[in-house]
């Protein structure tokens, strides 16, 4: 590694070997990446492996329920202006997939961590992470997820008294919940369209004020802390209050939320917003999500929502009406097979699209597209579906392994 004046272990270069050996025996029988596999076996040879990986970088995590894959490609393009980078781009973001991609930087001088929100606080252990990005929470995989106030509560405990400066979204009170623990917290005024999940005082159980973008417990006082950075329409407010415009290729609010969060996150590191804000531009579509693709003479752009905030989230970004929406669920095991969230999913936002349903579950989304008086066909199939689809650019909407079957089949 990169000025390393521990080298690895041989225990460790033997299982960094093994890793990437696995990982190629399984890219080459077509298998996936084979980061998982790799990792797993890394960590099999040296369970202290990821530590000693993460020893020599700057490390910077990022975690949350929606949008930390699309964050952590914005923070690793912007960091690139202060040394290489590192990163687990694909989206592998359990401790194996963190491993495999850590053994692919030696000459790295920053690694950018997704981080998923059940293995934070261990990741953070192992890491000594120099900064933490916590930018929301709320309903996801229903059948084995924790529940929200659960998971913040574990964030609370294994972030508390951390080095690390956290840079957390102080209009999400479960994100303020559990960073408050932390000694050195910046808060970024992020946004927060998904409310539901933060109706009751993560502190107290109380119940939320919400006047305003304000929000505070009436009975025990928690409330929204004063933020540093501030997303303000096209522009994130830095500290000074100067205001820096945003341009991106990737669309909708959310993504300039990650955006300015990703801001504060390379600021820690030296890198001025304008920077960063720059660099960011160079990001058009992430693992796949945003691309616009071609099939059967159409232009299919592929969405990925993944609960009732991702879909919400979607909504606001699509083409406005009659553009035509291909919508497809399943409920395999990465997708978690609990399909109730689909009644928490506000599906009146489609009123005036033609839309079409496809995947596993498509009988139980049109149950509830029934439900919400919208008009919709149930079709067998993605090219069905596009050869009914009336003119116009067709907006894709899948969730996890949806969205992998739609990539397969239209090559990409």
């Amino acid at each position: 590694m990169a000025g390393n004046s521990d080298p690895l272990s041989p225990r460790a270069k033997l299982a960094v070997t093994a890793g990437k050996a696995v990982a190629a025996a399984s890219r080459a029988a077509g298998r996936g990446s084979g980061s998982v596999i790799g990792g797993r076996v890394a960590l099999k040879l040296d369970p202290d492996l990821l530590a000693r990986l993460a020893q020599n970088l700057d490390v910077v995590l990022v975690s949350a329920t929606n949008g930390k894959t699309t964050t952590t490609r914005l923070i690793a393009e912007a960091l690139r202006a202060a040394g290489p980078v590192v990163s687990n781009a694909l989206g592998a973001n359990m401790p194996a997939g963190i491993t495999s991609a850590l053994a692919g930087g030696s000459d790295a001088k920053f690694g950018v961590i997704e981080v998923d929100e059940k293995y934070l606080a261990g990741v953070a252990r192992d890491t000594d992470p120099k900064c933490i990005a916590l930018l929301n929470l709320s309903r996801d995989q229903l059948d084995r997820a924790a529940e929200t106030r659960m998971l913040a509560e574990n964030w609370r405990e294994g972030l508390a008294g951390t080095k690390a400066v956290i840079v957390a979204n102080c209009d999400d009170p479960l994100v303020v919940w559990a960073a408050s623990s932390s000694p050195n917290v910046i808060w970024v005024a992020a946004g927060q369209m998904w409310k539901d999940d933060a109706w009751s005082c993560p502190s107290c159980g109380g119940v939320m004020q919400r006047p305003g973008d304000d929000w505070f417990c009436g009975e025990c006082g928690f409330r929204r802390p004063t933020p540093t950075w501030a997303l303000s329409g096209d522009h994130v407010l830095d500290p000074h209050g100067s205001a820096w415009p945003i341009h991106l290729q990737l669309p909708g609010r959310a993504n300039k939320a990650n955006a300015a969060s990703s801001a504060a996150v390379a600021a820690v590191f030296g890198v001025p917003p304008q920077v960063a804000l720059e660099r960011m531009y160079q990001v058009q579509a992430v693992a796949g999500r945003y691309d616009v693709v071609q099939f059967h003479n159409r232009d299919l752009r592929l969405l990925l929502a993944k609960n009732p905030a991702g879909w919400l989230e979607t909504f606001s970004l699509i083409d406005p009406p009659p553009a035509p929406v291909i919508l497809s669920v399943n409920a395999r095991g990465a997708d978690g097979t609990d399909t109730s969230w689909l009644w928490d999913v506000d599906y009146t936002r489609l009123t005036g699209h033609p839309i079409f349903v496809i995947g596993d579950r498509k009988l139980d989304l049109a149950v509830r597209l029934e439900v919400a008086n919208q008009h919709f066909q149930v079709c067998d199939d993605l090219d069905q579906a596009v050869q009914l689809c009336p003119p116009g650019r067709i907006e894709v909407i899948a969730n996890y392994t949806a969205f992998q079957d739609l990539r397969r089949r239209v090559g990409n």
